[in-house]
Formats: C-alpha cells, structure tokens, sequence
C-alpha cells in the first residue's frame, strides 16, 4: 500500500460505498465517543481515568509510550493521568525488569476493581448503541474492523520507516 504524500488529481474511486466509508466511520466514532463520555460523565467517570484504565485493564505492565500510543496521546500528557491515576491508588509503576530506566504501569487492586466498575457502565451504553444489531452482525463489524486495524497498522508502519 502506498499512501499519498501529495494532492495529485485521481480517478473517481471505482467502489462509491469506499469513498464515504472513511467519512462515515471517524464521524461515528467521534459521535459514539460523545455518547460513551456523556454517559460516563454522569456517573462521575471521564476520558481522562477510565480510558486509561480500560487499556491496561487488556494488558497491564505496558511502558508509558505504549500506552500514550494506544490512547493517540503524547507521553506528556499521558504522565499527568498516570499522576492522577497513582494518587488515587488505581496503578503503580514499576521498574522494568530488562530497562531500569523504564517503568511499566499495572493496574492495583483498586485499579481492577475501578475497571470493573467503569466496564459495567460501559456495556451498559454499548449495548443500547447496538440494540438494533444482532450478535452475528456485531461479530462481522468486529471482523471487518480487524481487518482495517490491519491496513492502518501497515501504512502506520509504512509512515514511520518513511519519517526516519
């Protein structure tokens, strides 16, 4: 896959459902995450603590970088939720066995609990979001975003061999 660098003139797109998919699907991501922080803010929950939290809920004992990348934010930003997260008893950091000069993030106890917590409202508001869908048609949007997770993962890839 190459990805354009520059404007160039282009051939209309031959699958007309492809040129909107783009469009379509960061405006329903935007809009499912306005929904899903709403909600969540009713309950005393924002982006800032619970995203964090749901992440490493997936896999705990990731360095910082890996995480401000699974969250699309800059590692400055990400130290002063972790700061916050810490306060509040819900990670720690550790040193990393193979680098001391890194720390990984866990999730403690209360952190796991917190996780729960958060989850059981998330599902709630997922599962009005996909009222309409049934199971096997979740499961076949599910399949078909992991095969785009899969592209974005290589033109990611592409991107930053080409920037270094």
């Amino acid at each position: 896959m190459q990805i354009m660098t520059e404007t160039t003139p282009s051939a209309p797109p031959a699958d007309p459902a492809k040129t909107l998919f783009g469009f379509q699907f960061v405006t329903l991501s935007r809009r499912w995450r306005k929904v899903i922080h709403s909600e969540l803010a009713k309950v005393g929950l924002t982006d800032a603590t619970w995203a964090p939290l749901v992440h490493l809920d997936a896999g705990d004992g990731i360095s910082q970088t890996e995480l401000a990348d699974q969250l699309a934010l800059d590692t400055s930003s990400l130290v002063r939720l972790l700061d916050i997260l810490a306060e509040r008893g819900f990670i720690e950091r550790r040193v990393a066995p193979t680098d001391r000069r890194a720390r990984l993030i866990y999730l403690t106890p209360e952190g796991h609990a917190e996780v729960a917590r958060i989850k059981t409202h998330l599902n709630a508001v997922e599962d009005t979001l996909l009222a309409e869908l049934s199971e096997t048609e979740v499961a076949a949007l599910l399949r078909a975003m992991d095969i785009i997770n899969m592209s974005v993962e290589r033109a990611l890839t592409q991107t930053l061999k080409a920037d270094t």
